[in-house]
């Protein structure tokens, strides 16, 4: 006699459902539908899983959203030039020049030994880089390293004129 290869499985979602196991090896199989049970069955799992991603996208659209008016009043209120690129560049631009210029001045100003003068000089090197990709490839980086990048994206060593304006 040999050990069966179709099994009905009451999986999580308690829906009866019989999975061909011919594929596996004939010691694996008990262990295997065990496992299939402790799980929901491909439409349910399938069904979860849409609606997370579709329920993932509304927020991330929201989000950004979000930050897109934040970016867009902060903008306004310091005077800070428009960016340069496409529409998705500028506007991912913006929201990453708003994070990495606010996470800055907290680690250097509010945390840090940095007077509101120091600042002053390098929010008006902030309104000189006006490409959005310069933005967006510092991204991740930390605030306190602002300055250091600035004075990399503004300086006249590279032998061109500046490219991030």
């Amino acid at each position: 006699m040999s050990v069966k290869m179709r099994w009905t499985v009451t999986h999580a979602c308690t829906h009866d459902v019989v999975h061909d196991l011919s594929d596996r090896p004939a010691d694996q199989r008990a262990g295997f539908a065990r496992w299939l049970a402790s799980k929901d069955c491909a439409d349910c799992w399938k069904a979860a899983r849409d609606n997370d991603a579709a329920g993932k996208e509304e927020w991330l659209a929201a989000k950004r959203a979000e930050e897109q008016q934040a970016a867009t009043v902060w903008a306004e209120q310091f005077e800070m030039p428009p960016l340069g690129g496409t529409e998705r560049a500028r506007d991912w631009g913006e929201r990453c020049r708003h994070q990495l210029v606010t996470r800055s001045y907290a680690a250097l100003v509010t945390e840090g030994t940095w007077n509101e003068a120091d600042w002053a000089v390098l929010e008006e090197k902030v309104r000189t880089i006006t490409r959005a990709g310069w933005w967006i490839d510092q991204r991740d980086a930390d605030g306190t390293d602002l300055p250091e990048l600035l004075d990399a994206a503004t300086s006249n060593d590279r032998g061109t004129e500046n490219p991030y304006r």
